[in-house]
C-alpha cells in the first residue's frame, strides 16, 4: 500500500505539558506542574528522539484569561525552553513559536540564530501573527493590529530576519592566526532595510549555522494566512479536522506555492494529531465516547469563544441556532472563526452542536495501533498530509503511539528507522539555503557599456 515515491512521513511532537484542553491535567500519571518542569520537557524530547521523530514543537501566545486552558496559564518561554532541550538531545529538531506582531526582527534573528548554533542546526521558527486582541495591551498598544496589516507586517518581518541571518558569508571568518586575520571584512554585510513596517541596519552579530538558516514554519488558515505560508513557509502546522478538509488545504497551499514559483514539495504539511489508541477498535471507540460524554459544555463554549477573541457564548440559548455574529470582531483567529460561522450556517447547527464540534479537537484517528497506522497512511498517500504533529500530554497515550504505532509505520517503509541526518533541514529533506551574498558573487555580472 506504500506509495512508490521518495516521500517520507514526518512526525513532530507538540509538548503541551498539562494540556491545551481542560481534562488532560487530571491524568494521575502527568505531573501537575509539567508545563513549567524542564525535566518533563527534556524527558519527552528524549523519548521522541528515541522514536526518531523529526521535531518537537513548543506553542505560545502572549495573552491569557482565567478561562484559558491549563497549559497556557503557566508555561515556559519557548526559546529559553528549547535551548535547554538542545543541550539534552542530539538529533531531534527544535521548533518554537514567536509572534511577528509584538517582537522586533533583530531580536528574533539573534535568538533563533543562537538556538540554531546551540543545537548545531536543529532550530525552526513557527511564524505567527497573534490572534488574541488582548495581547496588544501586554505590549503597550491600545488596539491589536488589524488582520490584513498583521500579515503584511509578518511577510516583511520574515524577509528582514532572513536577511539578517545572511549577514556573514559562510567563509567570512578565516581565523588566520599567522596572518592575524579573524574576519574577511568584505564578507560581512549590512542589511540597510527600509520598509513599510521596519527599519533595520544590521549586520547581525552571528554567523550562519550548519543548516544555513532555521526552518520557517507557519500555521495561519485564513486566506491571508495561506498566502503567507505559500510565500515563506518550509513547513505548516495545519488545522485540518478530517481527511477531505486536509486534502483541500494541502492542494490549495501547494498550488499557491507553485504559482509563486516555489517547489511545492519543499513545504511540508503537518496537521495536528490527537489519536485515541487502545488494543482494539471497539475499546478505543468506547474510550472516545466516554471522553465525549465527560466534556463540560461551559469549557467547550470558552474554546469556541477563543476563536472570536474570547467572545462570551454563555449568555446564548444553547439549543437555538448558532448566533448571528455579524457584530463581533473577526480580528482574532480569523480563519478558524470564519470556518465556524460557515459550517454552522451550512449544517444549521445549534450553539450546543457547534460547541461540541469546534470546542474540542475532532479526530478521525480512533482505534487499534493498526487502525491508527492505516489512517495515517491514508492521509499521507492521499496527499492530505506530509506528516503529523502529535499532541503530547498524557504519558500513556504517548507511549502507545511510540511503542505500537511508530513500529508499524516503520515496517511499512513510511517512516525512518534511524536518523540519516543531524539537522532539522536534513530530517525534512530541505536544502540548505545559499547565502544571498555568496550567490550574488557567483552570478555573472553585466558587462559595462563602453
Amino acid at each position: 500500500m506504500v506509495e512508490q515515491t521518495e516521500r517520507q512521513l514526518h512526525l513532530g511532537a507538540i509538548l503541551e505539558g498539562v494540556g491545551a484542553d481542560h481534562s488532560s491535567w487530571l491524568d494521575p500519571d502527568l505531573p501537575g506542574d509539567a508545563s513549567i518542569d524542564i525535566g518533563w520537557y527534556i524527558e519527552q524530547a528524549r523519548l521522541a528522539e528515541a522514536a526518531k521523530f523529526d521535531l518537537v514543537f513548543i506553542v505560545d501566545s502572549p495573552y491569557i484569561t482565567p478561562d484559558t486552558a491549563p497549559h497556557f496559564l503557566n508555561r515556559l518561554e519557548p526559546l529559553t525552553l528549547l535551548s535547554a532541550i538542545a543541550a539534552s538531545t542530539s538529533r531531534i529538531g527544535l521548533v518554537g513559536t514567536l509572534t511577528t506582531s509584538y517582537w522586533e526582527p533583530y531580536n528574533v534573528a539573534r535568538q533563533f540564530g543562537s538556538l540554531d548554533h546551540i543545537s548545531r542546526g536543529r532550530a525552526g521558527w513557527n511564524v505567527v501573527t497573534t490572534g488574541l486582541e488582548g495581547a496588544a495591551r501586554n505590549y503597550g498598544r491600545e488596539e491589536h493590529f488589524e488582520h490584513k496589516l498583521r500579515y503584511g507586517r509578518a511577510r516583511e518581518f520574515v524577509d528582514v530576519v532572513q536577511g539578517l541571518w545572511d549577514s556573514y558569508e559562510d567563509d567570512a571568518f578565516p581565523r588566520d592566526r599567522a596572518a592575524g586575520v579573524f574576519l574577511d571584512k568584505g564578507k560581512q554585510h549590512r542589511l540597510d532595510h527600509q520598509g513599510a513596517h521596519f527599519s533595520v541596519a544590521g549586520p547581525l552579530a552571528l554567523s550562519r549555522s550548519r543548516q544555513g538558516q532555521p526552518v520557517i514554519f507557519q500555521a495561519g488558515d485564513s486566506s491571508e494566512g495561506r498566502a503567507l505560508g505559500a510565500a515563506i513557509a518550509e513547513g505548516t502546522f495545519a488545522a485540518s479536522q478530517d481527511f477531505e478538509s486536509g486534502r483541500a488545504y494541502y492542494a490549495d497551499l501547494k498550488a499557491r506555492a507553485a504559482a509563486l514559483g516555489r517547489n511545492p514539495d519543499l513545504i511540508k504539511v503537518l496537521p495536528g494529531l490527537v489519536p485515541t489508541i487502545a488494543q482494539t477498535d471497539e475499546e478505543a471507540q468506547a474510550i472516545a465516547a466516554a471522553a465525549q460524554g465527560a466534556l463540560d459544555i461551559g469549557k467547550l463554549l470558552t474554546q469556541v469563544g477563543r476563536a472570536f477573541n474570547y467572545h462570551d457564548f454563555s449568555t446564548y440559548d444553547l439549543d437555538a441556532p448558532f448566533p448571528d455574529l455579524s457584530g463581533v470582531t473577526l480580528n482574532s483567529y480569523k480563519g478558524q472563526a470564519e470556518r465556524i460561522i460557515r459550517v454552522a450556517a451550512e449544517e444549521k447547527l445549534t450553539l450546543r452542536q457547534a460547541a461540541y464540534r469546534f470546542g474540542q479537537w475532532k479526530s478521525d484517528f480512533v482505534g487499534s495501533p493498526e487502525t491508527i497506522a492505516n489512517e495515517i497512511e491514508r492521509w499521507f498517500v492521499g496527499r492530505a498530509a506530509d506528516g503529523f504533529n502529535l499532541r503530547v500530554t498524557r504519558p500513556g497515550d504517548f507511549a502507545l503511539f511510540r511503542e505500537r504505532v511508530v513500529p508499524i509505520l516503520q515496517e511499512r517503509g513510511l517512516f525512518r528507522k534511524d536518523y540519516a541526518h543531524d539537522t532539522l533541514r536534513g530530517h525534512l529533506g530541505l536544502p540548505v539555503p545559499e547565502n544571498r551574498h555568496s550567490r550574488a558573487r557567483s552570478e555573472p555580472q553585466p558587462i559595462a557599456a563602453e
